[in-house]
């Protein structure tokens, strides 16, 4: 590989949503400060985003305030929440929406001019194209550099100070280790730890994009930093074999979930996220499975809707009606349970960050999917926390000296990439180790085969085996750049896997049905664990650490980075 060394005044790693807004921040408040987007795809069609969204799940309509925003996101999480973080967000959801619309986005509206909502905290959208109109006003940026296709593997951090960070071109034989006074982390959650409903060929046919490995939880892991609630894993309630979204069907249409003797069981097992895929689970272990959501007895004006809703952002389930020759309103919807996912815009997994989203490494920033502690901020409030770290970075750098990243670190870095190019002959491929990985997460962390379910004994059998495979990992090798990012991605995972096993151990409780099932602990117990749950990587093992709630408030900083 060649080597190429890089500086700049703030790198972004990630162009998905709160890359790119934090990025359009700096832009247009500080026009000289030198940025550098790292991106593994193109920033055009990156990120969660990719392929668009029908909705803003995240707004504060008219009635609501940002403190009831807080106080939803608070109930559904069980009380796990930051305060400060959801009310700092929830007070920019509304700005950062009306600046997506001046940036072309349609937001549909009524007679009056008012945003068409859907329910107390959505807005309609026509957002096949929000992708694309981030990366146009990104590219309006002079002080902006865009690298896609490069794949961001390891931070450098020097005394507990962030100096920049290495990775590689996944089209092209090149290593770059970039020097940088600020780093914002604004990468995807973690897929692809557990075995999904659809293995096979259809194996990423899943809820969330398979190519969020969770390499920005990984790099923060193996750097040292603060990581919370991992524990609280997101399951999706989804319609059966196409993985599409239910909130459509439920918020759009009032569909009910009903058992298959017609009985609706949501309001037996609770409302929140976590309970209504819980009730689905239980609902088919006592025998009253399929279940569904009600959709019987719609308008044909509703079944016109939900095939354009669905055409729109998941094809597969509008092309499914139509194969079936039988619309919503003919047919009900069956659902189930994805299987679990780290992600920090619908849980509170991710960096443990201060108010202004500074890690516990000095000058690196978190924002979106990989920032912990705000669950429920979706595309809006990833937005927001994009724009948070961006304005935190600039007075970072406007405060602080630095220093550039030693000839011998780059060398280390470079070589460890290097190894695996100029290895043959592996005894296992990375397909072949990324299967025996999500069979043990599924089998012993629990995955969808247990019906969410572990005990302490299976979680040590997770973390011993995953061990293995991990060293196994290191004997891989690789053909090209394409197979070099194979083998960083399943690394990756393997250093999630381990955080979120040591996580769903050290929380001896159940908060969250199915997100967190602990039968050793079946009940929840606020006198212990109305906390969070943290770690951090100290001499290859993690250590647990328990921090008291944070309410609205505070401002909160951190007090003991070491």
């Amino acid at each position: 590989m060649e080597l190429q060394k890089l500086s700049t005044d703030v790198l972004i790693i990630g162009g998905g949503t709160a890359g790119c807004y934090a990025a359009i921040t700096i832009g247009e408040h500080s026009p000289d400060t030198k940025v550098l987007i790292c991106e593994k795809a193109n920033i055009r069609r990156s990120g969660c985003l990719a392929a668009g969204v029908n909705a803003l799940n995240a707004y504060i309509t008219d009635g609501q305030t940002p403190q009831d925003y807080v106080d939803y996101a608070r109930k559904d999480a069980e009380g796990i929440v930051r305060g400060d973080l959801l009310l700092t967000m929830s007070e920019k959801l509304n700005a950062v929406t009306e600046h997506l619309e001046r940036l072309g986005l349609v937001i549909l509206k009524d007679e009056k001019g008012k945003y068409v909502t859907r329910g107390k905290r959505n807005l309609k959208i026509n957002g096949e194209n929000i992708k694309p109109l981030l990366a146009d006003a990104v590219y309006s940026m002079k002080n902006v550099t865009v690298l896609n296709h490069v794949n961001m593997t390891d931070f450098s951090v020097s005394e507990n100070r962030i100096k920049g960070a290495f990775g590689f071109n996944v089209r092209k034989e090149i290593f770059y280790s970039i020097t940088a006074k600020a780093v914002i982390i604004c990468t995807g959650g973690a897929a692809g730890l557990y075995q999904p409903n659809n293995t096979g060929f259809s194996r990423h046919k899943m809820w969330y994009p398979p190519f969020n490995t969770g390499a920005g939880y990984a790099m923060g892991i193996r750097a040292g930093a603060e990581m919370t609630t991992f524990e609280m894993r997101f399951i999706a309630l989804r319609c059966k074999d196409t993985i599409a979204p239910t909130g459509t069907l439920a918020q759009g249409v009032s569909a009910k979930q009903i058992n298959a003797q017609g009985e609706v069981y949501e309001d037996k097992y609770g409302l929140t996220t976590s309970q209504r895929v819980h009730g689905t689970v239980m609902e088919n272990i006592n025998g009253r499975g399929p279940c569904y959501l009600k959709t019987e007895g719609i308008t044909s004006e509703q079944d016109d809707a939900l095939l354009r809703a669905y055409l729109n952002m998941s094809p597969s389930q509008t092309i499914k009606w139509l194969e079936s020759g039988k619309m919503p309103s003919q047919q009900n919807v069956e659902i189930e349970g994805t299987e679990p996912y780290i992600v920090g815009g619908h849980t509170a997994s991710g960096y443990w960050v201060d108010t202004d989203r500074e890690t516990t490494i000095h000058g690196l920033f978190a924002a979106g999917d990989v920032a912990g502690g705000c669950p429920q901020k979706y595309v809006t409030g990833a937005l927001a926390e994009g724009s948070i770290a961006a304005q935190s970075a600039l007075r970072y750098i406007d405060s602080h000296d630095f220093s550039g990243i030693s000839d011998e670190e780059i060398s280390r870095h470079f070589w460890e990439a290097e190894k695996f190019l100029d290895r043959d002959n592996a005894p296992f491929d990375c397909e072949q180790l990324e299967e025996a990985m999500q069979t043990v997460m599924d089998r012993y962390a629990g995955g969808i085969r247990t019906n969410y379910r572990y005990n302490e004994k299976q979680l040590a059998a997770a973390n011993e085996r995953i061990s293995q495979i991990e060293k196994l990992a290191e004997t891989l090798c690789a053909d090209d750049m394409h197979e070099l990012m194979s083998i960083y991605e399943l690394r990756e995972r393997l250093t999630v896997c381990k955080s979120l096993i040591a996580h769903l151990a050290a929380r001896k409780e159940t908060r969250w049905h199915s997100f967190a099932e602990n039968l050793d602990y079946p009940e929840r117990d606020d006198e212990n664990y109305l906390c969070y749950i943290n770690s951090r990587l100290e001499n290859g093992r993690i250590r647990i650490i328990r921090r008291r709630p944070v309410k609205e408030d505070e401002h909160y900083e951190h007090n003991d980075r070491q």
